[in-house]
C-alpha cells in the first residue's frame, strides 16, 4: 500500500512534466491519455502528500511534548487532537479512493422491466416505472431506445427492454434490479379495494463484442412475421427474429423493427448483455464473500421496494429509506435514492476492503527502519 501510494504520487509527478513538454501538447491524442491519467490519480496523490504533511507535523509536535516548557507543551496537545482528526479523516478518503472502482460503473447498461404478480395492474405499473425511468433519464442527458416492447392491455406492457446510454449509466442504474412492489387502487377496482403488484426491473451492463465472445456455431436463429396484438399481421414479411444461445439457452426475441436486420442487430444487443450478466453471476455465485455487499447484487428475485399510492409512500427495504414523495418520485426525481443507495454500497465495499487487510492504514504507511 506505502509502495503503490508513493509510485502513484510519483506518476503524479511525472504526468505534470509529461504534459508541459510542446510535442505532448501538439500531439492531442497523447495529451489527452495522460490527461486522462492525471486526472484519474491526482486527488489520490494530493490527500496522499496532505496526510504525510499531517503526519510530520504530529511528529513535530509529539517532539514538543517531550521538551520541559510548559506552554509549549500545551499548545502542541492542542494542535495534537486536531491532527489527530484530520490524519483519521485523510486515512478514510485515501481508503475509499483506493478501493477498487467496478469496472462496469461506466458502461451504458439495459433496462429490463417486466410485469410479475398482479395481471393487468401489474402491467400497468411496468409501464409507469418506464415512464419513472424514461423522466430520470432525460434530467441526466441520457440517450434511450426501446428495444423490444410487448404491450398487454390499455396502455400496459408484459415486457419492455431499453437502452439506456450517457456518462455512467450503469454505475448509477445498478441498483435498481430487484422487484417493484405497488399498492394501489386498481383503476378497474370498483370497491375501492388496495391491491398489491409486482413488477421485476433488471438492469444489465451493455456488453461490446470485446466483453463477449460468441461463436455463430452456438446460435439458433429463426425467422418469422411479426405480429401485434390480438394476432394482427404487422407487416407481411419475414422480419421477426428469434435468437436462442445453444450453451447457455438463452432466448431473445425481437419484432419491432420492419426490417430483420435491424431486428437482428437489436436481439444480439440483448443477448450479449444477458450472457454477460449470466457469466458475472456464476463468478458472483463462486465468490459467495461478494455477496456481502448486499445492495449491488442485482438479485431480481429480491424485493427491494415498495410504492404505496393511498399513504403516498416509497420505502426502500435494502437501506430502511421512507419517502414521503411518490408522486415526484415517479416523475423521475430519483437522485436522493440512489446517492444513499451508492453511499451505503460504497461504505460496505470499504468494509470489506477492510476486513480482507489485517494491517492498519497508519502502520502501512509508517517509514521503514
Amino acid at each position: 500500500m506505502y509502495q503503490k501510494l508513493d509510485n502513484l504520487e510519483k506518476r503524479c509527478e511525472k504526468l505534470n512534466e509529461l504534459m508541459s513538454q510542446p510535442e505532448v501538447i501538439s500531439n492531442q491524442e497523447d495529451f489527452q491519455r495522460y490527461a486522462k491519467e492525471y486526472a484519474d490519480i491526482s486527488k489520490i496523490a494530493g490527500k496522499y502528500g496532505e496526510l504525510k504533511r499531517v503526519l510530520g507535523q504530529i511528529k513535530d509536535d509529539q517532539e514538543l511534548l517531550e521538551e520541559e516548557e510548559s506552554d509549549i507543551k500545551e499548545l502542541a496537545r492542542a494542535e495534537l487532537e486536531e491532527l489527530e482528526e484530520k490524519k483519521s479523516y485523510l486515512e478514510d478518503e485515501l481508503k475509499r479512493l483506493l478501493t477498487p472502482k467496478d469496472t462496469e460503473d461506466t458502461k451504458n447498461a439495459l433496462l429490463e422491466i417486466r410485469a410479475g404478480t398482479g395481471g393487468e395492474e401489474a402491467s400497468l405499473f411496468a409501464a409507469d416505472l418506464f415512464r419513472m425511468y424514461s423522466k430520470y433519464c432525460e434530467k441526466q442527458s441520457w440517450k434511450t431506445e426501446v428495444l423490444s416492447e410487448h404491450v398487454r392491455g390499455a396502455g400496459g406492457f408484459k415486457e419492455i427492454i431499453v437502452s439506456i446510454e450517457g456518462k455512467n449509466v450503469f454505475s448509477k442504474m445498478k441498483f435498481e434490479s430487484g422487484t417493484h412492489r405497488v399498492q394501489r387502487i386498481p383503476t378497474t377496482e370498483a370497491s375501492g379495494r388496495i391491491h398489491t403488484s409486482a413488477v421485476t426491473v433488471a438492469i444489465l451492463p451493455e456488453a461490446e463484442e470485446i466483453d463477449v465472445e460468441i461463436n455463430e456455431n452456438d446460435l439458433k436463429i429463426d425467422v418469422y412475421r411479426s405480429s401485434g396484438p390480438g394476432g394482427q399481421s404487422v407487416n407481411t414479411t419475414d422480419s421477426a427474429v428469434r435468437i436462442t444461445h445453444v450453451p447457455t439457452g438463452i432466448v431473445v426475441t425481437c419484432q419491432d423493427e420492419k426490417s430483420q436486420h435491424k431486428n437482428k442487430a437489436k436481439a444480439m444487443k440483448i443477448l450479449r448483455a444477458r450472457i454477460l450478466d449470466e457469466l458475472k453471476r456464476n463468478q458472483q455465485a463462486e465468490r459467495s464473500e461478494q455477496r456481502k455487499v448486499q445492495v449491488g447484487t442485482g438479485d431480481r428475485s429480491e424485493r427491494i421496494r415498495t410504492y404505496n399510492f393511498p399513504q403516498g409512500r416509497m420505502t426502500d427495504h435494502r437501506i430502511n429509506l421512507t419517502l414521503y414523495k411518490l408522486e415526484a418520485v415517479m416523475e423521475g426525481e430519483l437522485e436522493e435514492i440512489i446517492e444513499k443507495l451508492t453511499e451505503v454500497y460504497e461504505s460496505e465495499k470499504l468494509k470489506t476492503a477492510e476486513d480482507n487487510d489485517t494491517k492498519t492504514f497508519s502502520s502501512l504507511l509508517a517509514p521503514k527502519k
